[in-house]
């Protein structure tokens, strides 16, 4: 005769299917599997999408202060970077759907229309301008990529300045811009030639707001501490500090100072840390801004961040990057 036997884990009749300490009517629903009973979940796909500067902010950034804003690019040392991020940082605003008008105020050596491949485009100059040879719209040379962005160039790379030309002479250039029937532009950059002379005073005369450029090492630091001190003297107080060529590696190293020790040292509020990137060289040479690279690198990231911040008149906080302990002989030896 056959005997039934319950099996381990299988309730009898006297047990409830549904346990419970609550006072409840109906029993609870079991939860319903999405995937099947395994050790792991499935893993999610991943989307591999090229990073943006506008993923944390996705939305257009509101214009502060008045416009325009005459906002000049110095630094006091010679190749720091001033030429390309004037050329950056204006079509980052160009893209930003802001009107930008650029002006190359270095007249002896003039590179701003090479960075942005516009050097075959140039027929005319602001002293053709003065002189009366031609009207200011013709001067003005409107980039293809980007129309809301313009190039004023002061004069042709081997065509001596005249002795009357200085900063009235410029203070008339923006008003003639401020001014003219095709509407005020939002931006005025101006790219401040190297060095303290004549024509830094120039280029810094219709300016109401200043962009310091440098880099982590000591020559650097010691000419901007003395540009600073010149736009102080010259009235400009809304000055802002750019830190280029930053390498993590060498500050980890302790063979390059940090961007937060640069800022103690200047005591400049900080409008972006631009890291070191071999693509600008590469963008330089083709005549086409890092800003426009598909996809964007670090450097054009930080290019337009900073751009950002300077719509909005913000700044960013300086971090500390950690420093690698030192490494004796003996730690060769497990010492």
């Amino acid at each position: 005769m056959l005997s039934l036997h319950r099996l381990p884990g299988v309730p009898t009749a006297k047990q409830p299917l549904f346990p419970s300490t609550s006072t409840f009517t109906h029993p609870p629903r079991r939860p319903t599997c999405l995937f099947p009973q395994s050790k792991t979940l499935p893993k999610p796909p991943k989307f591999h999408k090229s990073p943006t500067a506008l993923l944390q902010w996705n939305r257009k950034p509101q214009l502060s202060g008045e416009t325009p804003r005459v906002v000049v690019v110095t630094s006091g040392k010679g190749g720091v970077g001033k030429t390309t991020t004037t050329a950056n940082i204006g079509l980052s605003l160009a893209r930003l759907d802001f009107s930008v008008v650029a002006i190359d105020a270095d007249v002896g050596l003039r590179n701003l229309d090479l960075l942005l491949g516009l050097e075959n485009r140039v027929n005319y100059t602001a002293l053709e301008v003065l002189n009366g040879d031609c009207r200011l719209d013709q001067a003005l040379v409107r980039d293809k990529r980007w129309s809301n962005f313009e190039l004023l160039c002061i004069s042709k790379p081997r065509s001596k300045l005249p002795l009357g030309f200085g900063g009235k002479a410029l203070i008339w250039l923006v008003d003639a811009l401020k001014s003219r029937t095709e509407g005020c532009p939002d931006f005025i950059l101006i790219d401040c030639p190297a060095g303290i002379d004549a024509g830094f005073i120039t280029a810094i005369t219709p300016a109401n707001e200043a962009i310091l450029i440098t880099t982590p090492d000591i020559t650097a630091l010691r000419d901007a501490d003395r540009v600073t001190g010149l736009l102080e003297c010259d009235g400009i107080r809304d000055i802002k500090m750019i830190v280029n060529r930053v390498r993590t590696d060498m500050i980890k190293g302790e063979d390059m100072m940090s961007v937060l020790d640069v800022q103690e040292m200047l005591g400049l509020p900080l409008l972006g840390a631009i890291p070191e990137d071999s693509e600008v060289i590469r963008s330089t040479n083709r005549g086409y801004p890092l800003v426009l690279n598909k996809p964007p690198t670090l450097a054009g990231l930080a290019f337009e961040q900073a751009a950002w911040r300077l719509v909005e008149q913000d700044t960013m906080q300086a971090v500390m990057v950690e420093e690698e302990p030192k490494r004796g002989f003996f730690s060769f030896f497990g010492g």
